[in-house]
């Protein structure tokens, strides 16, 4: 039986454990460049144990960024500062991962920490948004996008191979394409986004359609032996909206056109949604293993899973082959060194680098003035996520 520290292969790439650090935008990039701020922050979450690190979303178009100051990688001069990052990863232990994005008609917006709100496009850091409609967001983001044509959405395609050339070249060793969270490809499965008449857009099979050449074009120009995975908008959580098993048959189609994982998330194509479940542990874990039976495809997912208790269920219930962790990785950068004491591990500290290792074993002094708390007792988890 697996847990959350027994290795993970797919296609020609083994992590160290099932602790994936998801990504996590930080509108901290110049020019769409790296710097020393991103060696900092994803060398010390490799240097912590996760088995698997992305950066943040990745933009595959300068109007592909959430906010100016988002990574980018659509210009040759980018990749210097990438390749710093995936060697800092390796050399901590850790897979690198990247997640290729277009935030489409999400884009255009200021940093979350000076408010979110999308910028008009005659803004001097705004821009003229695209989608698959012209069809406005909503809620804080009220500008509507120009509807994409046919010659454009094969662009955006050859934007998003040009851009996994780069990741390969880069260093990176496992690549995820951004298909949920209201972003492009999220807002092509959605028919609250999807409104067009032509090929990509009214049946599930059109609307589906632009993942599928999506994943047609990334697998040209990636290597076969690194996984290709995509994080799904799965559900909406709106009546109007794309509905769970309509996603099922979607990943799929997705699996058939070379998906090798996928990592399971919400459409957020809408600022109203019927059921507000983001409190609840671990609530998109009942969809992933569905998935997984269904579709017999690996899966991840994420939502609530930052309880080590919870998070190993799910792996040794089989229910999830990954969990990805964001804001619990930004909270503890040693998550998995903490949730390997937590469950019993017999050594918890050879997670991190061996340099560090006999400092930190705790072969005299006090266990609690360690700097890591005492275990603490997992019984009766009223919480944990029930098959």
């Amino acid at each position: 039986m697996s847990n959350l520290f027994t290795p993970f292969t797919l296609k020609g790439v083994t992590l160290r454990n099932r602790i994936a650090m998801s990504p996590m935008t930080m509108h901290r990039s110049v020019d769409g460049k790296m710097n020393d701020f991103h060696l900092m922050y994803l060398g010390a979450r490799a240097a912590g144990g996760f088995g698997l690190v992305f950066p943040e979303q990745i933009a595959i178009a300068p109007d592909g960024r959430t906010s100016v100051k988002c990574a980018g990688i659509y210009d040759d001069d980018q990749i210097d500062g990438l390749k710093r990052v995936t060697a800092m990863i390796k050399d901590m232990g850790a897979v690198p991962a990247i997640q290729l994005a277009h935030t489409g008609r999400k884009g255009s917006a200021e940093p979350d920490w000076a408010g979110g709100r999308m910028l008009p496009p005659e803004h001097p850091d705004g821009w003229q948004t695209v989608g698959p409609s012209a069809i406005a967001y909503g809620g804080r983001m009220p500008y509507a996008p120009r509807e994409l044509s046919k010659m454009e959405i094969a662009e955006i395609h050859t934007q998003f191979a040009a851009a996994a050339y780069r990741a390969a070249e880069a260093g990176f060793e496992w690549l995820e394409l951004h298909f949920a969270h209201g972003y492009l490809g999220a807002s092509f499965l959605s028919p609250l986004a999807n409104q067009r008449g032509d090929e990509y857009g009214g049946s599930s099979e059109n609307r589906a359609r632009f993942h599928l050449e999506t994943l047609d074009a990334v697998r040209k120009a990636w290597p076969e032996r690194f996984p290709l995975t995509a994080r799904v908008g799965c559900d909406d959580l709106h009546a109007d909206g794309l509905q769970f098993d309509e996603s099922i048959a979607a990943i799929r189609w997705m699996k058939e056109h070379g998906l090798d994982l996928v990592d399971l998330s919400l459409g957020m194509n809408s600022p109203e949604i019927n059921q507000v479940p983001f409190s609840d542990m671990g609530f998109m874990v009942d969809r992933a293993a569905r998935v997984r039976a269904e579709v017999g495809i690996p899966v991840a997912t994420s939502w609530n899973l930052g309880k080590p208790s919870v998070a190993d269920q799910v792996i040794r219930q089989e229910r999830s082959d990954l969990v990805y962790l964001g804001r619990p990785a930004l909270s503890n950068p040693h998550w998995p060194v903490w949730a390997a004491r937590e469950l019993g591990g017999q050594d918890p500290i050879d997670l991190v680098p061996r340099d560090w290792q006999g400092w930190l074993r705790p072969y005299r002094g006090n266990k609690a003035a360690s700097g890591w708390p005492l275990p603490t007792s997992n019984e009766g988890d009223a919480n944990m996520p029930q098959t």
